[in-house]
């Protein structure tokens, strides 16, 4: 049970840091964070669309986040690194948020579900679904899917590629929450075979010609020996 308790308390702790980065680098564009534990102290990777607000003037900001995540978290020797996200429209992360500013504008919630699903397929993605939940028409509260493309539930696959993020926003109608989940177009799925092309026929053919002429090649050589061994017989006699 001891080692069951101790990837609990990690799972949360990472947690709790992953909900605290993304109040606190919302203007930067947060998109996720990676921890790894080495053995000259904690890496951390921050991946945000805007690198340059994470990092601050003179590396202040950067600075501020390691002793934060020293003292309040307990995290030992954090090294912090940024990277910049390549593609913000396949990124959970910044979908949801762009999905939960646009509901603060006063956008319909169907127009910006389907804006940001749009946005991810023509991306190159695979599959995506936003969700959008709250009080959304009437005083009752409900969800909305929106859903394009192969997007599995379960298997290998989901557990494996699918990017998730959730977002909460408070409205005048009440809380209202984003879910995304993604599939990346790199995703590999065990029922798609690759047959692999077979070889060019020009080397087989030129191999045929090869072994033919060296078959064509020894009796010619042995008839040459016959005829040397003949004249010798005749000259000894």
């Amino acid at each position: 049970m001891a080692v069951v308790k101790h990837f609990i308390t990690e799972s949360v702790k990472k947690t709790e840091i992953d909900e605290f980065l993304q109040e606190k680098l919302e203007r930067a564009g947060y998109g996720g964070v990676s921890i790894s534990k080495t053995p000259l102290g904690t890496h951390i990777v921050i991946y945000a669309m805007r690198p340059g607000l994470v990092i601050g003037r003179g590396g202040e900001t950067i600075r501020e986040l390691a002793t934060t995540l020293e003292e309040k978290f307990k995290v030992s020797n954090p090294q912090i690194s940024v990277s910049e996200i390549e593609i913000p429209e396949l990124n959970a992360y910044v979908v949801a948020s762009r999905v939960a500013s646009a509901l603060q504008r006063g956008i319909h919630f169907r127009r910006a579900g389907f804006w940001a699903l749009n946005q991810v397929t023509d991306a190159g993605a695979l599959g995506a679904e936003i969700i959008i939940s709250g009080k959304l028409r009437t005083e009752r509260a409900r969800f909305e899917k929106f859903r394009a493309g192969y997007l599995p539930k379960c298997g290998d696959a989901a557990l494996k590629y699918v990017r998730k993020a959730e977002a909460h926003i408070q409205l005048k109608p009440g809380i209202f929450g984003i879910r995304v989940k993604i599939m990346p177009p790199d995703a590999k799925f065990p029922d798609k075979i690759q047959i692999a092309e077979a070889p060019p026929l020009e080397e087989e053919k030129t191999e045929e010609t090869a072994e033919v002429s060296s078959v064509e090649e020894e009796p010619e050589e042995a008839s040459e020996e016959k005829e040397e061994t003949k004249k010798d017989a005749d000259t000894t006699s």
